[in-house]
């Protein structure tokens, strides 16, 4: 870009900085500014431009009521010991419009403020008309009052605990407060970027209900499915090709349909937000059984969320949504693979903005990088003292955020690299399964074998007297994230594993060995400094990964 041109996109910034207050809400998208935070596709794999460049985000979520200035000091010490660069945090309807019409961002300010003096990025959850399927985030003069902002019924006509997503009042308001939310935000954030990424509502759905079946839902569900949708989703069994939810989707028809709704309701928040200020968006699931063979709702999962099966309709009806994302609690190494199998998609990013932080989840940082991810966040990072276990640890302060942080610390100075490496699609990532069995990685032209439990020195049967096991491995830990960054150069970073790489061409009858492996770091412009290069004992049995992560760059080479 030469200095003409960016100077007129500055001021063409400033001036829509100026212009977009002048009204509530436009009708035309705002222009995009120079190096916004914007999510980028190619070849299937997506990216996180973040100030022009790639970014992956090493995130820790907050506990839901740690969203106000006070409680932010109970923050930041976390973020700071487990070397964060990213913080989700909720930003509440019932916070910001507590009397309607008018608004306090006071503590958005504070946040942003905060945030850039403690130079991490912010992913803001918007806690509107539905987190975890109620409406208790919302506003008083909203909560209390069915008449103008009716909830969902079921077929007795008994009123539901949630917010039906056929209330035109909810829908207006909610999307008033967001789009004054993203008005503020632009104003006082386009130039710094600090917020990268917006949550809009928080695993939405219904638990118990299985839709509404309130006179105006029971009107709509007889209609015809719409084209965008059957473009989308086809029917689980063999039905009809066109007409109402019921000949279309049978026994699927309820959940489907009341997946619609909801995220019709999304779609009308996040177009009328990104009107204002064009950041990425995302939805997050409190997930249904990955595993489980596929049935129609059975009161298992929250009916209406962007379930893996779900995923199409919400493509075809909240098309201003980036991402359905998968939040895990479920330490189960079967389930957590799974989940990562059906959420990433050639047409939908991997990203996890929710995570169990017991010990038992460190190792998915591994495999959640080495897949590519955007990014992922363990729930539950600040020093206030609550657990929500057992979905998270029992642990509460530095115990429970500091495995995460060394993990974080060695990715922390590299985190533009890898974010380029996983665009290009270089980079392999494993955790150690429950079974604790060996896992292999197929690399270009080499294979990579990762092992567990193993002592440093000596390979397993050398010493049968010896029934010791490694400290700190009576649970899974282990993982190991590998980037290609050349044909025969890699970048390896893991603990609690043993690392071994083979020539897997073709048998010409050579053999290959360790050329090279440094261990170092990358400066902060991009340049890796040597600190020590293993040989002898540290390389003979493999690469042996201790519970410090450490970055390696290793080079292969054959005879």
């Amino acid at each position: 870009m030469n200095n003409v041109t960016g100077h007129l996109l500055t001021f063409l910034s400033v001036l829509t900085l100026a212009t977009s207050s002048l009204a509530a809400e436009p009708t035309v998208p705002a222009a995009r500014a120079a190096n916004q935070p914007q999510l980028i596709q190619k070849d299937g794999r997506y990216t996180l431009m973040v100030d022009g460049a790639p970014f992956v985000m090493l995130g820790a979520q907050v506990h839901n009521s740690s969203n106000y200035p006070e409680a932010l000091k109970k923050v930041w010490p976390a973020i700071q010991d487990m070397h964060a660069n990213t913080v989700e945090i909720p930003v509440a309807w019932e916070q910001i419009e507590a009397v309607e019409g008018k608004f306090d961002f006071s503590y958005v300010d504070t946040l942003l403020e905060q945030a850039r003096q403690h130079k991490v990025r912010l992913v803001l959850l918007w806690f509107g008309t539905w987190k975890n399927t109620g409406p208790q985030y919302t506003p008083e003069w909203v909560k209390f009052n069915n008449q103008r902002f009716p909830r969902m019924m079921d077929k007795n006509g008994k009123v539901s605990y949630c917010l039906s997503p056929f209330g035109e009042e909810t829908l207006k308001a909610d999307k008033k407060a967001f789009v004054a939310l993203m008005n503020h935000i632009k104003n006082r954030d386009q130039l710094h970027h600090t917020v990268i990424m917006m949550q809009v509502e928080n695993e939405v759905g219904t638990y118990g209900l299985v839709r509404d079946f309130s006179p105006q839902a029971q009107v709509r569900f007889k209609q015809d499915v719409p084209q965008a949708v059957l473009d989308h989703k086809k029917s689980p069994v063999a039905l009809a090709a066109k007409g109402s939810w019921s000949e279309v989707y049978g026994d699927y028809a309820d959940q489907y349909f009341h997946t619609y709704a909801i995220a019709s309701y999304i779609e009308e928040i996040a177009k009328a937000g990104r009107a204002v200020y064009d950041l990425p968006m995302y939805v997050n699931n409190s997930l249904r059984d990955p595993l489980e063979p596929m049935a129609p709702w059975k009161d298992n999962f929250a009916s209406g969320g962007p379930t893996y099966d779900a995923i199409d309709i919400y493509k075809a009806a909240a098309p201003h949504i980036d991402i359905a994302a998968p939040d895990i609690y479920s330490a189960d190494s079967n389930k957590f693979k799974a989940t990562l199998d059906r959420f990433q998609r050639q047409d939908n990013a991997l990203m996890l903005p929710e995570m169990g932080n017991a010990a038992e989840y460190v190792r998915y940082a591994y495999l959640v990088l080495g897949r590519g991810a955007l990014g992922f966040s363990p729930f539950g990072i600040d020093y206030t003292e609550y657990s929500n276990f057992p979905l998270g640890s029992k642990m509460t302060g530095k115990p429970m955020v500091e495995p995460f942080g060394k993990i974080y610390a060695a990715f922390r100075p590299m985190e533009r690299q890898w974010a380029q490496w996983a665009f290009e699609g270089r980079t392999y990532g494993v955790a150690e399964n429950d079974a604790r069995t060996d896992q292999t990685i197929s690399l270009k032209n080499w294979k990579a074998t990762i092992s567990f439990r193993e002592w440093q020195f000596g390979d397993k049967g050398m010493f049968p007297g010896i029934k010791d096991l490694p400290e700190h491995t009576d649970i899974p830990n282990g993982g190991v994230a590998i980037a290609q960054i050349s044909n025969n150069e890699f970048i390896i970073v893991g603990q609690y594993a043993r690392v071994r790489i083979d020539w897997a061409g073709a048998n010409d009858g050579k053999t290959s060995m360790w050329g090279r492996v440094e261990e170092g770091h990358y400066d902060a412009s991009g340049k890796w400094i040597m600190e020590r290069n293993w040989n002898g004992d540290q390389t003979d049995y493999g690469l042996n990964l201790t519970g410090t992560p450490v970055v390696l760059k290793v080079r292969m080479g054959m005879y």
